[in-house]
């Protein structure tokens, strides 16, 4: 009997670390999280759900060769942009319209979101990477 009482003790203990996240993991999901209500709430009625776009008057988001530079997505969402972009080989006219009403947390965090769902990434872009990169587009 002790030596079952011991087993279990073991197992509920392994179980245990093995279900704890890293701190990094935990500031991961609640990027991911808050990104999502941001996203939803800004973001969504043009790019839709999925980030898959609107037809030709909205670029998607999922998929899109425009994620390759972070730094240029990041000052998007903050400042827009007024002519034509080009996503995936095809043109797009509307003009993506600027998201001052965002802090950088928030910006952090929908950054965070769109790349850890559409761009594969599995990481987190904190605001301290962030706030130096709008303050450079800014200029």
């Amino acid at each position: 009997m002790m030596r079952f009482a011991g087993l279990v003790t073991v197992l509920a203990i392994v179980s245990a670390f093995s279900a704890c996240q890293s701190e990094e993991e935990i500031k991961r999901q609640r990027y991911i999280t808050e990104g999502i209500l941001v996203y939803k709430n800004n973001c969504a009625n043009c790019h839709q759900n999925k980030g898959e776009g609107l037809a030709a008057l909205y670029p998607p988001i999922a998929k899109s060769d425009f994620l390759a530079d972070k730094n240029a997505v990041i000052c998007l969402i903050r400042y827009g942009q007024q002519g034509p972009i080009v996503v995936n080989g095809k043109p797009y006219n509307r003009p993506m319209p600027p998201q001052p009403q965002l802090s950088d947390l928030e910006v952090a965090e929908l950054v965070t979101y769109i790349y850890n769902e559409w761009s594969n990434e599995t990481k987190v872009t904190g605001v301290k990477q962030i706030t130096p990169i709008l303050e450079k587009c800014k200029k």
